[in-house]
């Protein structure tokens, strides 16, 4: 019988509480990466944000480069926060959540 490869990691209910938490702690008119996040696993900051029934500021959470993953519905949200925008980009050396 050939070993199996060992599968993608799972997540611990102490590192998706943890990321619960950090992404509940981003501040109205702030951002944080999904790399701020979890710098060692930022996928999993996204899988944790499309399955959990939390009630969370998803919209507050964006790719490094600043762009929205979500679209129009993000960007509305965020400019109705005030979260500052530079052309199709959130402006992240201004929105990012000090300390990130």
């Amino acid at each position: 019988m050939t070993p199996r490869k060992p599968g993608p990691p799972t997540a611990s209910g102490a590192r998706v509480a943890r990321i619960v938490e950090r992404v509940r702690a981003i501040p109205e008119g702030f951002v944080r990466t999904y790399g701020d996040i979890d710098p060692a696993a930022p996928r999993l900051v996204g899988r944790v944000l499309a399955t959990t029934h939390e009630e969370l500021p998803w919209h507050r959470v964006v790719r490094s480069d600043g762009s929205v993953p979500i679209g129009a519905k993000q960007v509305k949200l965020l400019r109705r926060e005030g979260v500052p925008f530079r052309n199709d980009r959130v402006d992240l050396a201004q929105a990012r959540v000090p300390g990130a």
